[in-house]
């Protein structure tokens, strides 16, 4: 059953959904719970992911998977050139066999802010019944993987920026090391450690493998300082040359 369904994702032309962030396995009195979250940006995706987690990763598996989804989607006849306004937000949830669990799931995802994701709880019955238990349990897995899904989506963003701001920094030093290059001298821009032609891309690999946040904004916050202090070379170079 399991290779079945597996045989199935390989062959199909859409790559699997990959999960984004896991959380700790929480055991009580025999049933276990364990969150995971996907990406998905419509609500067909979220049940694509739901499906893949229920019928590849735990094929054959008598488990409960209650989800929530949070998708920004396009606005029927818009075409998102006019700004937040064609967009809209859709949300829906699945108990998947526990009454009212995937709506608290749903109610996670809204505090914690999390868009374009489906939230997914597993729940091994170990034969005891948890009562009202259950639901923080489901609650308590949500969060955190609610907060690293967020935590791995600002890293990629910051590393985005990162390589926005080195491009843009590496064409301003160009600038300054053309303006310093001059008849009246050989000078490079060695004090703002630019190149006069080559572009070297950073490696952010260890930010990402290791989601350091704090240090992705740090470094952000050095390139911000450090394109506006070659501008205000390139503005000098250029109020002497008049």
């Amino acid at each position: 059953m399991a290779m079945s369904n597996l045989d199935t994702f390989v062959r199909s032309s859409r790559p699997a959904p990959a999960v984004v962030a896991t959380s700790q396995e929480i055991r009580d009195r025999g049933s276990i719970f364990v969150g995971s979250v996907y990406r998905a940006t419509s609500p067909e995706e979220a049940k694509a992911a739901l499906h893949y987690h229920k019928h590849v990763v735990h094929a054959g598996k008598d488990v409960y998977e209650i989800s929530a989804w949070r998708c920004m989607v396009l606005k029927s006849g818009r075409t998102g050139l006019s700004g937040p306004d064609d967009f809209e937000l859709r949300t829906g949830f699945d108990d998947g066999g526990e009454q009212w669990a995937g709506s608290k799931i749903l109610k996670i995802m809204q505090t914690e802010g999390v868009i374009d994701a489906i939230v997914i709880v597993s729940r091994w019955f170990g034969g005891t019944l948890l009562g009202p238990t259950r639901f923080r349990h489901v609650e308590t897995c949500a969060g955190e993987v609610c907060r690293k899904f967020n935590k791995v989506v600002g890293t990629e963003e910051s590393i985005q920026t990162l390589s926005t701001l080195d491009d843009l920094l590496a064409t301003l030093r160009e600038e300054l090391n053309a303006l310093r290059s001059g008849p009246s001298t050989s000078e490079t821009c060695t004090d703002t450690g630019g190149t006069p032609s080559m572009k070297k891309a950073h490696d952010y690999s260890a930010v990402r493998d290791t989601l350091d946040l704090s240090k992705a904004k740090r470094l952000i916050h050095a390139r911000e300082s450090a394109i506006q202090v070659v501008k205000s070379l390139i503005a000098k170079h250029k109020s002497e040359d008049k």
